[in-house]
């Protein structure tokens, strides 16, 4: 799973190489891929909501 993280991670920040993003799709799971850019996206979005509320009062 750290594997996924990673990668997901990486893909997010565009600095995934073109070697990782080939087997990543060759060997990968998509749906792991999925639900795993889904929860990063998720707890981003918590982040940045949680430092606006704290930077507001």
């Amino acid at each position: 799973m750290w594997e996924v993280i990673k990668s997901v991670l990486a893909a997010f920040l565009g600095v995934q190489r073109e070697q990782q993003r080939l087997k990543d799709f060759e060997e990968g799971n998509p749906i792991a891929f999925i639900v795993t850019g889904i929860v990063l996206a998720a707890v981003l979005v918590g982040v940045i909501a949680l430092v606006a509320v704290l930077a507001a009062g």
